[in-house]
């Protein structure tokens, strides 16, 4: 699900409404903070989309990144 492009570790994750991918991105978000390694997201309606890098990285994609994925990939597995 995960790509890697233009520096970035890409993925979109969808759900029955607003509601759920709202609860989704709660989660993600506890995840991100125990981390400190937030997230670049966007959420339209049922639709959460993550864009991530390092920035302390000069913006590549690191170790973090993957590890941050894992975590999503986690919590979404409930939803789905």
């Amino acid at each position: 699900m995960w790509k890697e492009e233009n520096n970035q570790l890409k993925a979109a994750f969808k759900f029955k409404d607003f509601t759920e991918a709202f609860a989704f991105m709660t989660e993600v978000a506890f995840h991100a903070e125990k981390m400190q390694h937030h997230p670049d997201w966007h959420n339209v309606y049922n639709t959460v989309e993550f864009a991530l890098n390092t920035h302390d990285a000069g913006g590549k994609v690191t170790e973090k990144d993957h590890q941050l994925a894992g975590a999503i990939d986690k919590v979404y597995k409930r939803y789905s």
